[in-house]
């Protein structure tokens, strides 16, 4: 209930709101633009300071070794479980939209962890930037091996977002290169990395400097970013209507299973509790902009109101209202 009446958590709720009684109020998107990039640049110089401070330990490799194999593992068992009731297209937009992370997630989480004065370390922002790729990579092996499967007898058209079979060539499979290019080089990730990158070097000396920039802003910015992503949010929970009941049970569950197993290997490897929550957190969080605009290049085929609806309409409200407490609460328990 505290995390609930947090005020950057009830302008989320006061959005959800608006959204749904179809109020006109909204975010310029060069405003949310500019509020995302504004978040990334103080979590990356947060991160960065930390670094500066605590250097490259054990604790640090270990850390970021289980979040990449969390972002290869996750969206493998993401697609097995899917493609047994939706097409292998959308099973692997699916489990790339699910395998990667959200970055407000994990930044009001961060906001969580301080709030309530438990501490974690700096890395966490690399460990974020960490699991971004690696699910959209698969996907698109999933993908390109689907196509070649489909044989010289199949194509695909591409009408309201969903996919249709005639005769015809295959579509060629989607050169990796260029996935590997837009997943590394998107302008959000890299100033993630270079504010990572500043803190570092800056150390001390810049936090002092940075602090009313990256601290004393930070908490309006995030309240006024989770009002936009609440009106979003509230307007994508129709995509989902008449669809299969199974895809609102994974927009759930899913997550709560990515979380489960993200504190199983924390456990196994000694991570401490703040760091362990928000891997979970990771896990469980679902793309909604850097994953889904790929998606659409990369794999047209799928049906973009069900990755998109899913992530944004169900699992991002639930994160952010329930599963965030819940996961650092589990953390805790669990890990002390």
């Amino acid at each position: 209930m505290q995390s609930i009446l947090d005020p950057a958590i009830l302008f989320f709720v006061f959005g959800v709101a608006a959204g749904t009684l179809k109020s006109n109020l909204e975010i310029p998107p060069q405003i949310s633009r500019f509020l995302s990039l504004y978040l990334l640049m103080a979590l990356g110089l947060k991160g960065g300071f930390a670094l500066a401070k605590s250097g490259l330990t054990a604790e640090v490799a270990t850390t970021l070794g289980c979040a990449i194999a969390l972002a290869i593992i996750v969206p493998m068992i993401g697609y097995t479980i899917l493609k047994r009731f939706l097409s292998g297209y959308n099973a692997a937009a699916i489990a790339a939209t699910y395998g990667s992370v959200s970055a407000v997630s994990f930044i009001t989480a961060v906001q969580y962890l301080e709030t309530n004065g438990v501490p974690y370390g700096g890395h966490m922002a690399a460990a974020m930037a960490l699991m971004e790729s690696p699910a959209i990579i698969m996907a698109v092996l999933f993908a390109n091996t689907l196509r070649q499967g489909a044989g010289a007898s199949a194509v695909v058209s591409v009408g309201q977002g969903g996919a249709a079979i005639a005769g015809g060539p295959a579509p060629a499979p989607v050169p990796l290169g260029k996935i590997l290019h837009e997943s590394f080089t998107d302008g959000a990730q890299l100033l993630l990395l270079g504010a990572m990158v500043v803190g570092i070097v800056t150390g001390e000396a810049g936090k002092a400097v940075m602090a009313p920039f990256s601290v004393d802003l930070f908490k309006g910015m995030l309240a006024f970013f989770l009002l936009d992503m609440g009106l979003m949010a509230a307007r994508n929970m129709g995509e989902l209507k008449g669809k299969s009941p199974w895809l609102v049970a994974y927009a759930i569950l899913g997550p709560l299973a990515h979380a489960s197993l993200a504190l199983a290997l924390a456990t196994v490897l000694g991570i401490a509790p703040g760091n362990a929550g928000l891997l979970m957190v990771l896990a469980a969080s679902a793309s909604y902009i850097a994953v889904p605009a790929v998606l659409r290049y990369a794999i047209p085929e799928a049906n973009p109101s069900l990755y998109f609806g899913m992530s944004l309409g169900i699992t991002f409200p639930f994160n952010i209202l329930l599963g965030i407490p819940l996961y650092m609460w589990a953390a805790h328990q669990v890990l002390g």
